[in-house]
């Protein structure tokens, strides 16, 4: 295995890149900024001169990949090592035990269902049978807190749009409820199983039609309703919309204790007052919200609000003029995410560093309880809720293609056992090393970097290097596993 040799490149004919059109007349103006933008035509991906230039692009490149003798040995060695299974953290719902299972190259997980963690699980919902091209996707999909019913959003060739489908757990069979013109919504369900809130917009006129994926205009008027199991889809509630604002996006999730429902929206907060009886928190885009618990009128919110790295204020519903700090915004780290489990715990996520440190904290007063072991590397998933006192906590690193921790938060000490590890095949740890090195900006900002290389390799610039960076939104790269960059640091470096 190796590179293209210099014998390879001189082979190759010059390389004639497809010329992209600059149109020079597109620009917008951005507070008095005019920002040029000149191949903004490039978005249409149904315009036959993209299509034209995509196909010219393809065309050049396999052009250069058919001089590469060694594609074929290295396609086939990539592939054995994605033959690996892989496991979802799992999460429980009226005494089942539900989880994403893939066997290694399905083209998309499984979901699976256990009545007992020490039987075997069956599986409950195949989304590659769904159609015999592969074409629509298991999008999403929400469990009754009784674990009697599954919902689940289905989307076909790419598109935003989804229809939003029920099934029965037991006997796998599907009801007779289909919800369409969702898009972009959450499914939550009452306590009681009766049914669902869910957000839709306006059915479009007849023979519209909807997109396939490739849909550029906008969309408008999005709607909050509430689903009884058994009914016509026209028949739902109008829970809340805003037509003073069209471009809101709302979605909604029920409290733990049943007895309220969260509506969150994207921008802003006004609407109707001739629905639900929302009680308002917050109508402006100073800070983000997101509810971790309540006790009654009482709710714990992790928030951004007067902490740009995240804390857990609390307010009382009857008295929302008084706010009052249980866990304080961390003087270096960000909190990532606030879960409340086993009465009156909470297991926080921080971000340190680009790398995930676990703490489990007293959810009436903040004060630290215990400190969770982890490896350098990234939570990928916390399952857990206020009556669970076992927690699923999912992690992954540069080096660790996954592991699924089973902790017993009821113990003095909380115990952490694997409860599931995903192997890879031909993959040996031992041989690759990760370094964490810093580097300082022009502000003199330190910025974490990571290096993952094969052991003993000098890195004295000599070696082919894939760098990797990412900035925007809030988003961290953190440390993850992937079969691809493993290849080239073992057979390119």
């Amino acid at each position: 295995m190796g590179s293209l040799s210099p014998a390879d490149s001189e082979a190759l004919p010059p390389l004639h890149y497809p010329p992209a059109r600059r149109d020079e007349s597109v620009s917008d103006d951005y507070h008095g900024v005019r920002v040029a933008d000149p191949y903004r035509w490039l978005e249409d991906p149904d315009a036959e001169e993209v299509k034209e230039f995509v196909e010219k692009q393809v065309a050049l490149t396999n052009l250069v990949l058919a001089k590469y003798e060694e594609k074929e040995k290295l396609r086939q060695k990539i592939t054995a090592l994605f033959d690996h299974p892989r496991y979802d953290t799992p999460y429980e719902r009226g005494g089942k035990c539900f989880y994403y299972h893939n066997t290694g190259l399905q083209a998309q997980s499984v979901l699976y269902v256990q009545k007992d963690l020490d039987k075997e699980a069956e599986f409950l919902l195949d989304p590659n049978k769904l159609s015999e091209d592969g074409t629509v996707a298991l999008s999403m999909t929400s469990v009754s807190k009784d674990g009697k019913y599954l919902a689940y959003r289905l989307s076909a060739s790419g598109s935003d749009w989804v229809t939003i489908k029920v099934m029965r757990v037991d006997d796998k069979e599907a009801e007779p409820d289909s919800l369409s013109w969702v898009k972009f919504s959450s499914v939550s369900w009452t306590h009681d199983g009766n049914g669902f809130f869910y957000g839709c917009y306006p059915a479009r006129k007849q023979g519209t039609g909807l997109d396939a994926g490739t849909e550029t205009n906008i969309n408008l008027n999005h709607e909050f309703y509430y689903h009884f199991m058994g009914t016509d889809q026209w028949e739902d509630i109008l829970c809340w919309r805003d037509p003073d604002h069209p471009k809101y996006i709302f979605s909604g999730s029920v409290t733990y204790d049943g007895k309220y429902v969260i509506l969150e929206i994207e921008e802003g907060f006004k609407g109707s007052n001739e629905m639900l009886p929302f009680v308002k928190l917050f109508d402006n885009f100073e800070a983000r919200y997101e509810a971790v618990a309540n006790d009654g009128s009482d709710f714990t919110f992790l928030t951004n609000k007067g902490g740009p790295r995240y804390k857990l204020p609390r307010v009382d519903l009857k008295k929302p003029e008084l706010w009052t700090d249980i866990i304080t915004e961390h003087e270096k780290d960000v909190l990532e995410s606030a879960t409340a489990v086993n009465g009156n715990q909470i297991v926080v996520c921080y971000l340190s560093d680009v790398k995930h440190v676990l703490q489990i904290r007293d959810l009436g007063t903040g004060e630290l309880l215990h400190g969770l072991p982890l490896d350098v590397g990234s939570v990928s998933g916390i399952s857990g809720r206020r009556e669970d006192s076992i927690v699923f906590i999912g992690f992954t690193s540069f080096l660790t293609p996954g592991i699924i921790y089973k902790c017993a938060l009821a113990p003095e000490i909380p115990e952490m056992k694997i409860f599931r590890e995903i192997s890879v095949i031909g993959f040996d740890r031992t041989e690759f090393e990760v370094k964490q090195v810093f580097s300082s900006s022009k502000d003199r900002t330190k910025i974490p970097m990571f290096v993952v290389s094969k052991k003993n390799t000098q890195l004295d610039g000599s070696n082919p290097v894939l760098l990797y960076g990412y900035g925007g939104f809030n988003i961290s790269i953190t440390p993850s596993f992937t079969v691809a960059r493993l290849v080239l640091a073992k057979y390119f470096g």
